[in-house]
């Protein structure tokens, strides 16, 4: 049996950032990661379409905590300790040059997630931290002071075990079998899939929007991009995290009101259509977009409005002026359905955080078993945040794990 002074299970962005720390902190210990894949680091290589999305400019930890769906009140003490400016320092100190783009998102320079993977791989080597591919953990259980694990591989022993297997139902089994609570999963960051003759012609438009859903508390608002399959962007994107348990109950079955002027009520924009009908009389109404919005998703909601490509300000009537008013503000869309955002496939759900010490990421029902990443029930919105949680708890756990 191969014996070890910790193991990772999960060659993911949690788990290398375990090792490489714990390691720094203490490099007589051996360690090894185990990884059920024929790669490791294979979500950093897609994270950011490619890019790598590291983390995200916002550096009050309060603030941060905003853009955890779950999680907001566990991570205020673990960022005040280990934050984004420590990520972007930690990166920094390894040749790893970052950059903030204009949205608050935090890329390498080279735009390539590969530098980050090759950062990890090299001080992997250079800390001589064993990485154990093809490794698929069947069991592990407490034997004394050590753990034992089973793989397809053969068994293992170690006195400490690090689980940052991400969103991994069989490893969430396990730990049941183990007497821990796992809050059931569902998808968290997705898009909406909506069929409507108003958007059908209109993938690749984008504007600000603000957006609710019907029969809900939810709402949320930012930029909102029409697609091939109904509608994206950070504003859709917000509202699917936020709403991940509730939009799973309604069966992804639900209607939302878009107000394509964001903070403006049906009853002002009637008073300002009014104001334009009398301005440009002559004018076609579909002929120039008004309100700063696209042209092309304006004419579609004159249309919808009843009012014909030759009509002219002119000859639109009370009735029209009231229906244009409310698709400007209050558009109605029937949601049936819902499509993974890119590649980064993000769940809600892992090990109840009660059941966590978030001053050192161990469970409270077991010593020297620690967590970090998304096996726990912490996630976040669209922009680096979840990576941010991932090394967050890593770092300290490395801490708690060296100072014992």
């Amino acid at each position: 049996m191969m014996q070890y002074d910790l193991i990772i299970v999960g060659g993911g962005a949690a788990g290398f950032f375990t090792a490489i720390n714990v390691a720094e902190n203490n490099p007589k210990l051996k360690i090894a990661i185990l990884e059920r894949g024929k790669e490791v680091l294979s979500k950093v290589r897609v994270s950011g379409g490619g890019r790598c999305n590291v983390t995200h400019a916002e550096f009050i930890p309060n603030e941060l905590t905003k853009n955890y769906p779950r999680g907001e009140k566990e991570l205020k003490g673990p960022f005040h300790t280990f934050m984004t400016g420590d990520t972007m320092e930690w990166f920094d100190n390894r040749g790893v040059a970052l950059k903030i783009e204009e949205d608050g998102r935090i890329f390498p320079v080279s735009d390539s997630s590969q530098t980050i993977i090759d950062c990890f791989l090299k001080e992997a080597k250079r800390l001589q931290i064993e990485i154990l591919k093809s490794h698929a953990v069947k069991n592990f259980s407490k034997e004394e002071d050590s753990w034992i694990l089973k793989t397809n591989q053969g068994d293992f022993s170690t006195k400490k075990l690090m689980i940052a297997t991400g969103s991994n139902p069989k490893i969430w089994n396990l730990l049941e079998n183990l007497n821990h609570t796992i809050v059931e999963a569902v998808p968290s960051l997705f898009t909406f899939n909506i069929k409507d003759s108003r958007i059908k012609d209109l993938p690749g438009v984008a504007t600000n929007a603000s957006v609710k859903v019907r029969n809900s508390k939810l709402s949320s608002e930012g930029p909102l991009l029409i697609t091939h399959w109904g509608m994206s962007g950070p504003a859709i994107l917000k509202l699917s995290a936020w709403g991940a348990i509730e939009l799973n109950a309604f069966d992804y079955n639900f209607e939302i009101e878009v107000n394509w002027l964001q903070f403006y009520k049906a009853q002002e924009i009637v008073s300002e259509l009014k104001e334009l009908k009398d301005a440009n009389a002559k004018q076609q109404v579909h002929k120039y977009a008004q309100f700063e919005l696209p042209k092309r998703l304006w004419q579609s909601l004159v249309a919808a409005s009843g009012i014909n490509n030759d009509t002219r300000w002119a000859d639109v009537n009370k009735f029209q002026l009231k229906t244009l008013s409310e698709q400007l503000t209050q558009s109605i869309f029937q949601v049936k359905g819902k499509s993974t955002f890119k590649e980064e496939f993000v769940t809600a759900g892992g090990v109840d955080l009660k059941e966590v010490n978030f001053k050192t990421f161990e469970s409270k029902k077991y010593q020297n078993l620690y967590f970090a990443g998304e096996v726990l029930n912490i996630d976040a919105i669209t922009g680096g945040f979840n990576f941010q949680n991932a090394w967050t708890g890593a770092y300290i756990a490395a801490q708690a794990i060296t100072s014992k």
